[in-house]
């Protein structure tokens, strides 16, 4: 069960199996996400935060539980049989999971936790936009769902990169700091492969590429306002077609794992 089905970047899969990889990738960044914000909890800077990142979180994981809900359906479909979300979720190795290495990294300070959520953020709701008129219908009620969430993830996100950016020396360095050091992971989020093109054709998926014009008007605008410099560079992980979507990830995924699944893989089965 800790395995999972590994779309060739260069074969173009059947429409299932493109869909069972498509859905499981969403899927994956919500729950790797909303486990880094749980790491959160307790330690936020003041308490609106703390509850906050724990609602975002929360959010995230409702959106992670539909998706992986759909991708045990899809994987029915294809093997006769599918896991459920929780064996999906705890019971896979982490070269199984599909979310974009962005997502898998640690949180640093607040700054760069929000520099993270800023830049996933808007990715994430022009894509759930763009889901929200698949032709899946499942695809387009959960996407139109989550986009509704994420709207507000988007707004706060970029709220506090103004109120840091655009604040004292040392939140402005910070902010500045964070969004340089992550700018090379934001690439993935617009990255394609052999699943998107079938699902593309079929009107399933969203065209990833076609989002990072949009992506990047609202990032310069939102960084102009916040005093801040758009970062340099273009050389991208995972834009290569060897990422966090097709299983490649940092050594950072293993730990968060390691943590995640600890209950299920000791006491396997186990139910509350």
């Amino acid at each position: 069960m800790s395995g999972g089905t590994r779309a060739s970047a260069g074969a173009a899969p059947g429409a299932d199996a493109a869909l069972f990889e498509y859905v499981l990738r969403l899927g994956d960044n919500d729950v790797i996400l909303a486990q880094r914000l749980a790491e959160w909890v307790g330690h936020g800077p003041v308490i609106e935060e703390d509850i906050a990142l724990t609602n975002v979180g929360l959010d995230l994981l409702g959106q992670g539980r539909m998706w992986l809900q759909y991708a045990g359906e899809v994987e029915a479909r294809l093997a006769g049989t599918g896991r459920s979300e929780d064996e999906l979720a705890f019971l896979r190795d982490g070269g199984a999971y599909r979310n974009v290495q962005l997502v898998e990294l640690p949180n640093g300070d607040f700054a760069a936790t929000m520099a993270r959520q800023f830049y996933f953020d808007h990715a994430h709701l022009l894509l759930l936009r763009a889901l929200a008129r698949s032709a899946d219908p499942r695809v387009a009620e959960i996407a139109a769902k989550a986009a509704k969430e994420v709207d507000y993830h988007a707004q706060r996100s970029a709220d506090w990169v103004i109120r840091l950016g655009d604040g004292t020396a040392e939140s402005r360095a910070r902010m500045q700091r964070a969004l340089d050091r992550l700018w090379p992971y934001t690439g993935e989020l617009f990255a394609t492969d052999a699943v998107d093109r079938v699902l593309v054709a079929a009107g399933v998926a969203a065209d990833a590429e076609a989002l990072r014009a949009p992506w990047l008007a609202t990032v310069e605008r939102v960084l102009a306002e916040a005093t801040l410099s758009l970062p340099a560079g273009t050389w991208m992980h995972g834009a290569n077609g060897r990422g966090g979507r097709q299983g490649v990830h940092t050594e950072h995924l293993g730990h968060l794992l390691a943590e995640m699944q600890f209950l299920q893989r000791a006491y396997p089965g186990a139910r509350w």
